[in-house]
């Protein structure tokens, strides 16, 4: 019950593919191996002629994954090992398989690269009236660590409150210890009463029904050395944009370039000042807040499980 890789559960991922795979009577057309080690246990079912296809799924990817040299050598190793030797590779983001060739991996020997980004189910991706949404909210959805920006959050709210008096910034998330943390944080910038809590709720569907309440998203990512957001999909970003709300985030993670370039987000830099500004720019401009809310839901607008699988299998067919 702790965060963390832990050698066994690996063990136990390889082995249970095995397991399943031994048996099954027939032979698999399709197998998706999400992560290294169960790709890699469906390579080896490959070898023995248990499984005809053999896709390596990576919804998590950094050059730098463990501070330990050995076991990130480790982890590159079985990497290029699954990308060489599978028959296709589904990455979330654009940005993992340059980083993977920069990392050692030979482009020639690499199987073809998919990209199959997060996704969200149809009942998530819906709109409420502006009329309904409270005026001046910000919202910040996801896991309460540092890296993430809850904190440059708390600090850019605290520099609107004089001039927005009624700007209310709604946290979403845990684990309850980051939330403690960013009480005290929110106690010493003096506004306990412009920041509400909401703590870890486990629903998709009732989070997605809270974040479509509120004006603005936040996802103000850190530029932390060898950040594994870097490399990943931001589901937070793909959720605003599901709710239709502009976003602000940072260079940081792939997709905010994306939802940048088409009209839906302001990048800025990972401090407090330059959030606040471009939350200024958004509530002080009826029609460019129009404009971000438009673009955010056409961004959405596909954005589902189904969508995404059925490219991935479509373009699978072409080779």
């Amino acid at each position: 019950n702790t965060s963390g890789t832990h050698t066994i559960f690996k063990i136990r991922d390889f082995c249970s593919v095995i397991d399943v795979c031994i048996g099954e009577n027939k032979t698999i057309d399709l197998f998706i191996g999400l992560e290294a080690m169960n790709a890699l246990a469906g390579i080896c079912m490959r070898k023995l002629g248990k499984i005809k296809t053999v896709v390596y799924y990576v919804s998590d990817y950094s050059p730098n994954r463990y501070p330990s040299r050995f076991f990130n050598a480790v982890y590159l190793w079985l990497d290029r090992f699954c990308a060489m030797h599978a028959d296709f590779i589904w990455d979330v983001s654009p940005a993992m398989h340059p980083a993977r060739i920069k990392s050692g991996l030979d482009m020639t020997r690499s199987a073809p690269v998919i990209r199959v980004p997060n996704a969200l189910y149809p009942v998530q991706i819906r709109q409420l009236p502006v009329r309904k949404i409270e005026p001046y909210s910000l919202v910040f959805l996801g896991t309460l660590g540092e890296e993430n920006g809850p904190g440059l959050s708390i600090e850019a709210a605290s520099l609107l409150v004089k001039d927005f008096p009624k700007l209310r910034l709604h946290i979403i998330g845990g684990p309850s210890s980051e939330i403690i943390r960013l009480k005290k944080i929110v106690q010493d910038h003096g506004i306990e009463s412009q920041a509400i809590f909401h703590g870890f709720i486990s629903s998709r569907t009732k989070i997605a029904a809270l974040v479509r309440c509120f004006a603005i998203g936040l996802a103000p990512y850190r530029a932390a050395p060898g950040s594994v957001r870097f490399y990943g999909d931001a589901t937070k970003i793909r959720a605003y944009m599901a709710a239709g709300l502009p976003t602000i985030t940072t260079h940081v993670p792939p997709l905010g370039r994306e939802v940048r370039d088409a009209g839906a987000a302001i990048i800025v830099g990972d401090n407090p000042h330059e959030i606040a500004d471009a939350i200024v720019k958004i509530f002080s401009d009826r029609q460019r807040y129009a404009a971000m809310r438009k673009a955010a839901i056409g961004f959405a607008r596909s954005n589902t499980w189904d969508n995404v699988f059925r490219t991935a299998l479509t373009i699978m067919e072409r080779f």
